[in-house]
Order: structure tokens, then sequence, then C-alpha cells
């Protein structure tokens, strides 16, 4: 994630937990970076004149004035329910995107659409059996170069858990059942590759732009699939 896109993300981030606070530690292990850079940021919001509150403690932290810093959007309650739900999982290769989507959908409406909103999710219940696996969150680098079209370097652990570390040249993603895949050129093998991204165990974005391909081609060694409608259609 760019400077930019995470200061963006730290207040949508801020705002989501008003009235409460989050403390420099917390943010940093939100968006995978160290409390001084958080603090640098912070600080650079404050003197763009975000209305950014620190509070010095132990119970002390960072809060917002959500009222001040972005106005409402005709999102109904039910609406505004159901793309929080749908986004709540936090799975997939847009996970930290879509923590971002909710928080703004939720912190955009006016104070009597958001009671209604909280107050009909009272009445929402998720529940996991006690064995349920928590699904692994996707590092920001992967995503980053997805969005981005830059080439990653990732630590990938295949089938028989033996890892390596591959230069990647993104291409897309595509879901299979449960699981999400990275498509792209592994510089390794010399040759398209998919990843699975509950095995990438680590992800380093690069600044290097990807060349482009044509994603058809990377889908021609699994003609057995079946495309499912766009999300956007």
């Amino acid at each position: 994630m760019n400077r930019t896109d995470r200061l963006y993300a730290l207040v949508e981030e801020l705002r989501a937990g008003a009235p409460g606070s989050r403390t420099a530690r917390e943010l940093a292990g939100r968006f995978e970076v160290s409390t001084r850079t958080v603090e640098r940021d912070i600080l650079a919001l404050q003197e763009a004149g975000v209305p950014i509150h620190g509070a010095a403690g132990r119970r002390g932290g960072y809060s917002i004035d959500p009222g001040r810093t972005l106005p409402p959007v005709n999102f109904t309650p039910s609406e505004a329910l159901a793309v929080a739900i749908a986004l709540a999982d936090g799975t997939g290769p847009f996970a930290a995107a879509g923590r971002m989507a909710r928080n703004k959908v939720l912190a955009a409406m006016s104070g009597s659409d958001l009671e209604a909103t909280r107050v009909m999710g009272e009445r929402v219940r998720r529940y996991a059996r006690p064995d349920t696996v928590e699904p692994p969150v996707v590092p920001l680098g992967v995503q980053q170069a997805i969005s981005d079209n830059l080439v990653v370097r990732i630590n990938y652990s295949d089938r028989h858990g033996e890892v390596s570390t591959r230069s990647v040249e993104p291409v897309g993603v595509l879901s299979l059942d449960q699981d999400w895949y990275l498509v792209g050129w592994c510089r390794l093998r010399d040759d398209a590759r998919t990843f699975r991204l509950d095995r990438i165990k680590r992800a380093e974005l690069t600044d290097e732009t990807a060349p482009v391909r044509d994603p058809d081609r990377f889908l021609e060694f699994m003609p057995w699939l079946v495309e499912r409608p766009s999300p956007l259609h």
C-alpha cells in the first residue's frame, strides 16, 4: 500500500472506531508498517487539517471527529448492512480495500440511518463452529501488486509444504470454490503459474511495472473451469 492510500485508509480506520480510539501499535499492525511510520502519517494528516486527536497514557491513542470529515451518502440501512455483511469476512485478494469500503459506507451515513443500520445489525448473528479454521490474511503486498500491476516477490508454500521465493508478474486473480488464486508469470519457472493466496507466506512489493500479458492465455491450461458472472454485473 502506497503512502497516499495508507493516509486515506488511516482516516477511514479511525472513523470506523469513533468515538473510540486506536493506538499506534494497533494501526501499525493493521497496515503492516512500523509505529514510527504511523506517527509520521498521523502528524501529516493533522497538519493537513484532518481532525485527529491524540491522547497519551495506557488507554490513549488516536481518535477522529467523524462528523467533520465526510458528507452523508444515500445508502438505506438495509443496503449498508448488506455491504457490511458482504465485506465482513475480509477474505480474497481485495480484503484490505473491502475493509476500507465498509468503513466508508458506515461512516458516511447520517446519524439516524446509521443507528437504524446498527439496530438491524443486532438481528443478524454470525457464528462459527469451534473447529472452523480462520481464513489467512492476504499480505498487503499481494493486494497492492494486483491493483497496481507491480512485480511482487513472494515466499510460496506448495502443496507439499516446500517454500520457495518467486518473483511474479501479476496478470489477474481467479476464485475456485472457496479459494482465491493469483494468476501470473513466474520468473523462477519462466512460465504461467497460479498461486493460492492462502499459501503465500510473505510478499514484498517492488516498484517494477509488470509487462502487459493476455489473461486468457493463462487460463488455457484449466479448460474445465466454468466462468461465473462478474461481481459488477
